[in-house]
C-alpha cells in the first residue's frame, strides 16, 4: 500500500527504528530519535544496495518519489544511481576546493619569486579588496564573463578606471593559470575587451586620434634639426620611452631581423626589450644612418659627441610646433596604448610592447619575446595607421 502525507507525518519514533514502505523500492525509515529518512531499496549486479534520498521535511513523499523514479530509469539503463551519487559528491568536493579565492592565492603563490615584495603586495591588497568578496567563494570553472564583468563595473563606478583594468588582467592571468592546471575550460576575461571603457595611461598630456592629423603634418614641416625630427618620428613609430630611444646604440639595431634589443641596464624595469622594427621605422633608421651611422648612438648629443640626446631636446621642438602643455614624448605612449586598445588588440600584448609587465631579471630571460609575432604585427598596424592619418591631412 502506497504511503500518503498524513501517514508520513504523523508517524511517531519507537524504542527501534522501523519502515514505512511506499513501493517500487521507496521507504521511509523513522529512527528512534525522531529523524526520518527516505531511502531506496534496489538490486544492482545481483547485489542489494540501499540509497539516501533525503531527509523528510525537507524531501517531500512527492519529491522522493521523483528521486525513486529517477534512480529507477539509470537502473534501466544499466547504471548504478549510487555511484552518480557518489561523483557528484567528488565533483561538487572538488568544485568547493576550486574556489576563485583558493585558486587566486595559489596563482600568486606561485608568482612570489618573480616579484618584488612591494608588488605582490599591491596584487593581494587589489584581489582581497576587489575580487575575492564577490567571486572568492564562487567554484573558478563556474564563473561566466557577466559575473566578472558585474565586479569590474564596481571599481568602474568609483572611476579607478586604471585600477579596473589591472584587476580584469590579474583576473584574466589567475583564470589561465586555473585552465593550465586543469580546473578550467577557457578564460573568461578574454570575453571583456570591448566592454570597459579604455582609461587615460598616465598622468602625461597626449594627442588624440582626431588631433593626430595636424600634428604629423606640423612634423613633416618642422625645420629644426633633421636628428631631432627623425627622432620623434621614430618615437611615434614605436612609442618607447624617451630615455630609451635617445639612448639608443646601433649595436642594438638589427636590419635582418626588423628588431631594435634594449638591454635591460636601459629599461625602467630592467628586462630586456624588443621592439619590433615596421617598415616605416626601417626607413626612418636608414636615413638616420646616412648622419649619424658612424657614431655610438643614433641620436649624439650635438654639443657634447660623447653622450646622446638631451631631454629636453624633443620637448622643445614639440613647444616649437605649438604643442606646450598639449603632449609630451610620453604621451605618445599614452596615445598609442588608448587607440590599440581602442582597435581591439590584445591588452597583454600592448602591455608587454610598452614593457610595462614587472618581472625579474631572471624571469625576464625567458619572457622578453613573449607575444613577438603578434607585437610584430601590431607594430606594423600602428605605423600603417600612423601613414592613413597623414593622408587624411594631405
Amino acid at each position: 500500500m502506497k504511503l500518503k502525507d498524513v501517514t508520513v507525518r504523523n508517524a511517531k519514533p519507537q524504542e527501534k527504528a522501523y519502515k514505512l514502505f511506499d513501493g517500487g523500492g521507496l521507504y521511509l525509515e523513522v529512527m528512534p530519535n525522531g529523524s526520518k529518512y527516505w531511502r531506496l531499496k534496489y538490486r544492482f549486479n545481483n547485489k542489494e544496495k540501499r540509497l539516501a534520498l533525503g531527509i523528510y521535511s525537507d524531501i517531500s513523499l512527492l519529491e522522493a518519489r521523483e528521486r525513486r523514479d529517477q534512480a529507477r530509469k539509470l537502473l534501466a539503463n544499466a547504471v548504478d544511481p549510487s555511484e552518480i551519487k557518489r561523483e557528484a559528491k567528488v565533483h561538487a568536493k572538488m568544485k568547493a576546493a576550486n574556489d576563485f579565492e583558493s585558486i587566486g592565492r595559489e596563482w600568486h603563490k606561485s608568482r612570489l619569486f618573480s616579484w618584488t615584495e612591494k608588488y605582490a603586495g599591491k596584487v593581494m591588497v587589489s584581489l582581497e579588496r576587489d575580487v575575492f568578496p564577490k567571486l572568492g567563494n564562487r567554484p573558478i570553472a563556474d564563473i561566466t564573463a557577466s559575473e566578472l564583468l558585474a565586479t569590474l563595473r564596481l571599481i568602474e563606478k568609483r572611476g579607478a578606471l586604471e585600477t579596473m583594468h589591472r584587476v580584469k588582467q590579474t583576473c584574466g592571468q589567475i583564470f589561465m593559470y586555473a585552465v593550465a592546471s586543469s580546473r578550467a575550460e577557457r578564460n573568461p576575461a578574454t570575453d571583456l575587451r570591448m566592454a570597459l571603457p579604455v582609461p587615460k595611461t598616465g598622468h602625461y598630456s597626449y594627442l588624440k586620434q582626431d588631433e593626430l592629423p595636424e600634428y604629423l603634418q606640423k612634423l613633416e614641416v618642422y625645420d629644426g634639426a633633421l636628428q631631432t625630427k627623425l627622432a620623434l618620428k621614430l618615437l611615434l613609430l614605436t612609442f618607447v620611452r624617451t630615455v630609451e630611444l635617445r639612448g639608443a646604440e646601433w649595436q642594438e639595431i638589427n636590419f635582418d631581423t626588423a628588431e631594435w634589443r634594449i638591454p635591460a641596464e636601459r629599461m625602467k624595469m630592467r628586462d630586456p626589450h624588443i621592439v619590433p622594427l615596421s617598415r616605416q621605422a626601417i626607413e626612418i633608421l636608414r636615413e638616420l644612418q646616412r648622419h649619424t651611422g658612424n657614431r655610438q648612438y643614433l641620436f649624439p648629443n650635438q654639443h657634447k659627441p660623447a653622450t646622446f640626446m638631451s631631454e629636453n631636446t624633443m620637448l622643445y621642438a614639440l613647444y616649437r610646433m605649438g604643442y606646450h602643455s598639449r603632449t609630451t614624448g610620453h604621451g605618445f605612449r599614452a596615445m598609442a596604448s588608448t587607440i590599440l586598445n581602442e582597435n581591439d588588440f590584445a591588452p597583454d600584448v600592448i602591455e608587454r610592447q610598452l614593457a610595462h609587465a614587472e618581472r625579474n631579471q631572471v624571469r625576464a630571460a625567458y619572457n622578453h619575446a613573449q607575444y613577438l609575432p603578434q607585437r610584430k604585427q601590431m607594430m606594423q598596424w600602428w605605423s600603417d595607421y600612423i601613414d592613413e592619418q597623414q593622408v587624411k591631412n594631405g
